[in-house]
């Protein structure tokens, strides 16, 4: 199977083996496959939806994600993909898969795809040999168009040796291109290549450009280390830096007090990976936050919406997108102690005076720079953030009128699993004299390629 064009489902369940399917998955791009991904909640917690996303530039299909967006993901995904492959298949899904049921997004995907089904279990030697997994196994061997690639024996993760090993990637790409309309190509004494054999690793013989067998393990990394996408030509956003604002900013009252908010800094990580994987240059100058930047993203760290101020400004014009997703303090203590405020049952009394507007300094600066340079300044795209919990398109569409921005966020973080630390979020992408749409629940990840995919039509 030529794999150029080929539109590839990849289906991940949970197992210690899930980081592998990272390395499959960019292994399938370089051969020219545009795949996208279903992850099991198990799944979720070996590697990070944001993950995949990440790499496919695709949401992925989960459990409890979104669906209101994308209602019918489980009959969509499949009849969209020429070939599933679920990789690392464990256990309990190939059990589903054998007994027909189907009550995660990888079984749903299993039952209701037409195409062919590739499938590589991995797992403890013991699981592996056990009755009934043999028995899914020869049960899945007997539907049509479905393919159980062999587990060879090796090292397992957990320390013992036998058979159960997911299959390495880089042999999973050679297999699908011996496939042949659905079927393994045939070597010339009429023998099937690359499976491993049944009899485990004594007679499996990699196939050219697989990894031996005694390689040391790849470490887990959301993007490959030897991927850099800045440096990938055909990536839409090549050639182009953006700048983020992330966390939240901390404004002392005293040594050890601040007023500040509850932002996690996820949605600003979100952004980060999707314009990463789109080939931007990402910089982001970050307060307090908890969440994690992906490599390949510089971060500048800062306290105060003042240091905030600054080193946004500082680095205003050499960007060609600046998106504002901070969590701001609007105010800060006119005075701030220097020594701990001691505790005393009176009341006290914090006078307050505003912080610098980073949105609009930012806009107005573009202005300037437009005005003195005769109109001939290179474009350079403004989003900002309105995070609101009333009278929501009055509000935002004051602030966009405001801020001179060419887009605003407008987001809701107040609904029941939604917002401040989790991955999901009432939001909607609001431009100037278009009106105010509806808000919708989706994940930040589907929000962050939302503000992707404006920012890169403002860019031309």
């Amino acid at each position: 199977m030529n794999l150029t064009g080929q539109h590839i489902l990849l289906g991940v369940s949970g197992g210690i083996a899930v980081y592998k399917a990272c390395e499959l998955l960019r292994l399938l791009q370089k051969k020219g496959a545009e795949v996208r991904v279903c992850m099991t909640d198990a799944a979720t917690e070996f590697v990070a939806p944001l993950t995949f996303a990440s790499l496919s530039k695709c949401p992925v299909y989960l459990k409890n994600g979104a669906v209101e967006a994308r209602p019918f993901q489980h009959i969509d995904f499949p009849r969209w993909a020429d070939l599933y492959l679920v990789v690392p298949a464990t256990a309990n899904v190939i059990g589903k898969f054998a007994c027909g049921i189907a009550d995660d997004p990888v079984s749903l995907c299993f039952m209701s795809c037409t195409c062919p089904r590739v499938i590589a279990p991995a797992m403890n030697v013991a699981m592996y040999n056990s009755p009934a997994v043999k028995r899914n196994l020869e049960i899945l061997r007997g539907f049509e168009d479905t393919t159980v690639l062999e587990s060879p024996a090796g090292e397992l993760a957990c320390g013992e040796v036998g058979q159960g090993r997911l299959m390495e990637p880089a042999e999973i790409v050679d297999y699908l291109e011996t496939r042949d309309n659905g079927r393994v190509t045939k070597d010339d004494e009429g023998e099937s290549l690359p499976l491993a054999s049944a009899a485990g690793a004594s007679s499996a013989t990699p196939s050219s450009g697989g990894h031996p067998r005694n390689a040391p393990e790849p470490p887990a990394f959301p993007v490959a280390q030897d991927i850099d996408p800045t440096q990938d030509p055909t990536l839409p956003g090549h050639g182009k830096k953006v700048l983020l604002t992330a966390g939240r900013t901390e404004e002392a009252i005293d040594p050890v007090r601040y007023i500040s908010n509850r932002s996690s800094g996820k949605t600003a990580v979100a952004l980060a990976s999707v314009f990463y994987a789109n080939g931007f240059q990402v910089e982001v100058v970050a307060g307090p936050m908890e969440a994690a930047f992906p490599g390949g993203v510089a971060v500048s760290r800062v306290q105060s919406a003042r240091e905030m101020h600054d080193a946004v400004m500082s680095r205003l014009e050499s960007v060609d997108a600046v998106v504002h997703c901070a969590a701001v303090a609007d105010y800060r203590p006119a005075h701030a102690a220097d020594s701990k405020i001691k505790d005393s049952r009176s009341q006290l009394t914090i006078e307050l005076v505003p912080n610098p507007n980073i949105l609009r300094d930012c806009t107005a600066a573009r202005a300037s720079r437009a005005t003195d340079a005769a109109g001939d300044a290179r474009r350079q795209v403004i989003v900002g953030f309105a995070l609101e919990t009333d009278n929501f398109k009055q509000h935002a569409a004051e602030k966009l009128e405001k801020s001179g921005a060419d887009a605003l966020l407008l987001n809701a973080p107040v609904a029941s699993d939604s917002g401040f630390g989790h991955d999901c979020v009432r939001y909607a992408l609001v431009r100037p004299h278009a009106g105010i749409p509806e808000m919708h629940m989706g994940s930040k990840v589907d929000l962050a390629q939302e503000i992707v995919h404006f920012v890169l039509n403002e860019l031309g």
